[in-house]
């Protein structure tokens, strides 16, 4: 039987109905900046219970067409007159040797394996922390979210002479629903319940297997490296661990490791004294199966003792088993996966560590002055415009469509999902703003553009992934 849902009260003013916008990540954020700069009313839904509710995970890094896009928006007439340049000055801009290999057993720099374009505006490698773009993304919207709020579907209003919609509802996992609103956007991630409704389930995600640590250490880590991008990679099979070296990597009596080892696999689990465990499988590595970190260091920050850097750590599948992999995720506004306290902290690090043992000097500091606190696992995944067709084709619905992860889950390869999500944000918002708000083909010519570069997109994401950590996504593969 359908649950009937109540009404929340709302105390709008407003004689248009509110765009809906479910998530207030960065794709979210940015369509109801766009959205606000033409005085069109909006109305953000967030799962979390606060903007703190969570770690904000890695670094991005921003190409020409995400960076067209932010300016866009927030250069548009109406914006904030400060909101571009508060963005640009957040900004870091590295130059040095740009995107450089080394050998994680030698410390030497080797021969790039794969192309990937990161240089930007004026030569330059272009990136900001996801934390502090959600946070100037936010700047003014603040009245404008509901925290605590977990959309889980959305009801039309519709004209009983002929059957089309007149508002739409956004549905709440608490049995309520949402003041009318003249479009719902559905911008909540690789779990979007909206993209589900709204695509019949055409729309999928896929777990690829691989998976990821986040880290951060003192700039002074990184001082063996110099400014620039690099990719550290582990090209060969480590040495096998003994149990003894296992039980140090575990901790100081709060935790025990056992380890099993054959010759091309070391097996390590670490059970803490609390429910967190880590499994780990280390196989041999290839040229498409390697355990790989990736990290940026900006010469503006790389002096300062305060500052920490950020570094990613990717593996292919197999190498690492997060505690708790078949869960969801507790959020599902970025792409950090962090599922329950087992997934972040000590016993992250604890893996990390233990994964890097036998690397050399150079870039051991990396991990072995990181703050444990700070670690998280994550799954990487991918959406079904990889290999199969591009991003799918569903009925048409004037007042309800998706944006960013949500309808083009991307890897981490070539850091692209980002950037591809405020090119939604600011195609979609643009189209809505030229028509006043909501207007009969909006969502349709979004959609029809969106398909052509998201599933481009998509597919280059997925092409470097399986190049850099050997990940093979098929039309049986477990989605999330």
């Amino acid at each position: 039987m359908h649950q009937q849902h109540q009404e929340t009260p709302t105390t709008t003013t407003k004689t248009m109905n509110p765009v809906l916008i479910s998530g207030a990540g960065l794709s979210s954020l940015l369509l109801a900046r766009a959205l606000r700069a033409a005085n069109i009313p909006i109305r953000i839904y967030e799962r979390d219970a606060s903007v703190s509710f969570r770690g904000q995970g890695y670094r991005l890094r921003l190409s020409d067409e995400g960076l067209d896009a932010i300016e866009s928006v927030l250069k548009s007439p109406g914006s904030q007159p400060d909101a571009w340049d508060e963005f640009w000055a957040a900004c870091g801009q590295t130059g040095g040797a740009g995107f450089a290999t080394i050998d994680a057993l030698t410390g030497e720099q080797v021969k790039q394996s794969t192309s990937e374009s990161l240089h930007s505006r004026d030569g330059k490698i272009i990136g900001i922390a996801r934390g502090d773009m959600r946070r100037i993304f936010m700047r003014g919207l603040e009245d404008d979210i509901e925290w605590n709020r977990h959309v889980t579907g959305y009801e039309l209003n519709n004209n009983n002479n002929d059957n089309t919609a007149t508002a739409v509802h956004a549905l709440f996992a608490d049995g309520t629903r949402s003041p009318p609103g003249s479009m719902l956007i559905g911008g909540e991630g690789i779990h979007s319940l909206v993209a589900k409704q709204l695509s019949g389930g055409r729309l999928k995600v896929y777990d690829s297997g691989a998976r990821g640590i986040h880290g951060q250490a003192p700039t002074g880590a990184f001082k063996g490296l110099g400014e620039g991008v690099f990719r550290i990679v582990e090209t060969a099979a480590q040495p096998p661990s003994s149990s003894s070296d296992a039980a140090a990597a575990a901790g100081n009596g709060t935790a025990t490791a056992t380890a099993t080892t054959t010759a091309a696999t070391a097996t390590t689990t670490a059970a803490a004294a609390t429910t967190a465990t880590a499994t780990t499988t280390a196989a041999t590595a290839t040229t498409t199966n390697r355990l790989s970190i990736i990290t940026n260091v900006r010469s503006r920050d790389m002096h300062d003792p305060s500052l920490s850097f950020g570094w990613t750590m990717i593996a292919p599948p197999g190498v690492i088993t997060t505690p708790d992999s078949s869960s969801s995720p507790a959020s599902s506004t970025d792409r950090n996966n962090v599922s329950s306290s087992s997934t972040i902290g000590h016993p992250a690090a604890r893996l990390a560590k233990q994964l890097t043992q036998n690397w050399h000097p150079r870039v051991r500091s990396l991990i072995d002055e990181m703050d444990d606190s700070e670690a998280a696992f994550w799954k990487i995944t991918c959406s079904n415009a990889a290999q199969f067709r591009g991003v799918p084709v569903w009925p048409n619905d004037p007042r309800v469509t998706v944006i960013g992860d949500a309808v083009h889950s991307m890897t981490p390869a070539g850091g692209l999902g980002a950037n591809t999500a405020v090119r939604d944000a600011a195609l979609l918002g643009k189209l809505i703003a030229d028509r006043g708000g909501f207007a009969e083909g909006i969502t349709e010519a979004y959609e029809k553009e969106m398909r052509v570069y998201g599933s481009a997109m998509v597919a280059k994401s997925y092409a470097l992934a399986r190049a850099q950590f050997g990940i093979d996504i098929r039309e049986d593969s477990p989605t999330i």
